[in-house]
Parts: C-alpha cells; structure tokens; sequence
C-alpha cells in the first residue's frame, strides 16, 4: 500500500512539474509576442505622426521631394513590416524610416521660420516621445525574449518547449548596414 502511494505521489508531482513548465514557457512565449507587438504599436504611431510632419516641412520646403518620397517609402515599409511576424524585417523597416526622419529633419533645420512654427516643434516633440517609447518596447521585447530563449535553452524547461510549441526568438536589432548615422546631402 505504502509502494502505491508512493507510486501516485511521484506520478503527481510529475504531472504538476509538466503542466508548471509547459505553462512557464507558454507564458513567456505570449510575453514575448505581446512585447513584439508593443513594438508594432509604436511604430505605427510615429508612422502616423510622419505625414503631419511631412506636409508642414512641405510648406517651407517643396522642392525637397526626393527627401520626402524616401519617407513615403519607408513608411510604407513599415507597415507592411508590421503586418508580418519577422523582427529582421522590422528591424529594416524602422531604421529605414528612422534615416528619412533624420533627412526631413535636415531639410527643417535649413529653415529657421519653420523650426519657430508651433505645429512643427508640436510634432518633433511627439516624435521624440516616440521614439522613447519605441526604444522602451525594444528593450521590453529583448528582455522577455532573453527570458523565452534562456528557458527554451536550460533544463528542465528545454524538454517542454517542443511540447508547448515553443522555440527560440530572434532580438530585436537593427540591421548592421543601419548602426552607423546616416549621411544627409542636399
């Protein structure tokens, strides 16, 4: 009788052991893709922002076009980035935009009456929060993907990973071509 409980007890604690891992790495699978999103969510606010701040830069710059196409571009390169599910690509896409963003800030600081007008500074303003915010959820996701990967990558909670359908993720870097700051010629 003794062996029997003894026998239920183990076969207890090992269930309990299996659904306590399986739900750890599923809990840091789901925080890593809410993280990811996070991220999307940014960049799709400054990507909103970006066409106010265009037009008023227009109005004090319109032969500037090529500078504000290249913006056009980006953006729409990440929107598509954040319709899919690959942080490269992401990655890509916002240090696209990022280097037109410095472009049209170029552009702005050759002209004085427009860094003065009140709309303008409004938007570099919250483009600057922004960016905060966008370098916050990048942390974020690098963080809980640290803490996806370590367990994905440790035992005991490695053997639960191919049963929870979890695997490793990929950090949130920018790409090796966008590191250095970009050069802006008029």
């Amino acid at each position: 009788m003794t062996y029997v409980l003894i026998a239920v007890a183990v076969v207890l604690l090992l269930i309990v052991f299996f659904v306590v891992g399986f739900n750890r790495l599923r809990e840091q699978d789901v925080g890593a893709q809410e993280a990811l999103g996070g991220i999307d969510v940014q960049l799709t606010r400054r990507a909103e922002l970006i066409p106010n701040l265009v037009q008023t830069v227009k109005g004090y710059a319109a032969h500037e076009s090529a500078v504000f196409d290249e913006v056009t571009q980006a953006r729409a390169g990440v929107t598509a980035a954040a319709a899919g599910d690959s942080v490269p690509a992401k990655a890509a896409a916002d240090a696209a935009l990022q280097q037109a963003l410095v472009k049209v800030n170029a552009v702005a600081e050759a002209y004085p009456d427009l860094k003065a007008d009140a709309n303008f500074r409004d938007l570099q303003s919250q483009l600057a929060k922004t960016e905060d915010q966008i370098a916050f959820a990048r942390q974020y996701y690098n963080d809980a993907t640290a803490q996806l990967n370590q367990s994905v990558r440790t035992i005991p909670w490695m053997f639960f990973s191919g049963v929870a359908g979890v695997k490793e993720r990929e950090f949130y870097d920018a790409p090796a071509e966008h590191t250095a700051a970009p050069g802006v010629e008029f």
